[in-house]
């Protein structure tokens, strides 16, 4: 991650933090430039304390990465999550959202996020450990579940369909699925698959699941997924209306992107 003499206070730096890679990516914020992208893909699962191992590794390369932005955020991409309705929702029962879909030790801190315009709050499972060193090293910074970023920017961007649409972005062995109807959010979840045939079936098991007919939904595909592509043209025999969507960012212009693979969450949290 090539370091830029810009003025270090309209600099921010975003990292994503999830068991299968790290992502770094620092942003011109006066500007909108982004000045250094990298992403780290890890051979196989790591621990929690490994990948903590690899991120102080790349951060200590950085030479003033530690004192050098004037903005820093935490995504944490993980499974350690639960959705629940605003409603419904009281911070003091936590740990009783998620004990039934992820494995909660009793030291683990839980966070939450608002989805905005959704009355939606989502229940998770920081990384501890991440955050106590990006404390160490930055001082105040803002942190926040993958989860929440993709959705509130998707639910953004889908506000005038009222067909079902199918949004999948792909990951090398990830994959994260979210289903908008009548611009509201019907169903979000990860997956971690090893084939094209596990991929396959994740998304026509939960399609399934939500009654929804395969010959009317829009299925979007993005992330590490081109037209022609084994996925592709595996979901191609069973959904017809499926494309490679490009999600927009006013933000950041096209050219800017085109020829850098960045993860669509952490450009979507700057």
């Amino acid at each position: 991650m090539a370091q830029n003499e810009s003025n270090s206070t309209y600099r921010k730096l975003s990292i994503q933090a999830g068991l299968n890679g790290l992502s770094f990516c620092v942003v011109d914020t006066i500007t909108n430039k982004i000045l250094a992208f990298e992403r780290m893909s890890f051979k196989t699962p790591l621990t929690p304390y490994l990948m903590l191992k690899e991120l102080k590794e790349k951060l200590s390369k950085q030479g003033d990465v530690g004192t050098n932005f004037s903005e820093v955020m935490v995504i944490h991409k993980n499974n350690m999550f639960g959705l629940v309705p605003k409603p419904l929702f009281n911070k003091e029962e936590l740990p009783n959202y998620l004990k039934f879909n992820a494995k909660i030790m009793p030291n683990d801190l839980i966070a939450y996020d608002e989805i905005p315009n959704q009355e939606i709050i989502n229940v998770y499972v920081p990384y501890t450990n991440v955050n106590n060193y990006i404390f160490e090293l930055f001082g105040e910074f803002e942190f926040k579940h993958s989860g929440t970023v993709l959705l509130n920017t998707l639910l953004n961007q889908n506000r005038t369909a009222s067909e079902p649409v199918c949004y999948v972005q792909v990951s090398e062995r990830e994959m994260e699925m979210m289903v908008i109807s009548d611009k509201k959010l019907k169903f979000y979840n990860q997956f971690e698959y090893s084939n094209k045939e596990d991929f396959l079936y994740y998304l026509l098991f939960s399609l399934e699941q939500m009654q929804l007919d395969l010959e009317k939904v829009n299925l979007k595909l993005f992330g590490a997924v081109e037209e022609g592509d084994p996925i592709y043209d595996l979901c191609y025999q069973y959904i017809k209306n499926v494309s490679v969507f490009v999600p927009s960012n006013p933000s950041f212009p096209v050219e800017q992107l085109e020829n850098e693979s960045i993860d669509f969450s952490i450009l979507s949290s700057l």
